[in-house]
């Protein structure tokens, strides 16, 4: 795995790369915007089966939430409101420091 993989997804690295964790990284790495269902498939790489289930249980636990409509295409972002969300991307902030430390301390180390 690349240094710029860990940076930009490291609860892919702490956790492993499966479906349900590749779409709450997604979620993570873009919480300013709303996207489509199908946008979030596609910037997660997840494959829609899989992805249409764990869409039900982001929603039911409100962790995401609608937030409007354009056309025939419903938009959700990540719910920064709910505590469980709060503390999921402080933790990804974290092992970003800790990634980011590593490389960094590697880098200095070469020098």
């Amino acid at each position: 795995m690349t240094d710029q993989f860990l940076f930009l997804y490291p609860l892919e690295e702490y956790f492993g790369r499966s479906p349900y964790i590749k779409i709450l990284d997604f979620l993570i790495e873009g919480q300013e915007f709303d996207y489509s269902m199908t946008e979030v498939a596609r910037g997660a790489g997840v494959g829609w089966s899989a992805f249409t289930s764990i869409w039900s249980k982001l929603l039911e636990k409100e962790i995401i939430l609608p937030t409007r409509t354009i056309g025939n295409a419903k938009l959700f972002r990540l719910n920064r409101e709910n505590i469980f969300v709060e503390k999921l991307i402080k933790l990804d902030s974290e092992l970003t420091k800790i990634e980011t430390n590593k490389i960094t301390s590697k880098s200095v180390l070469k020098a």
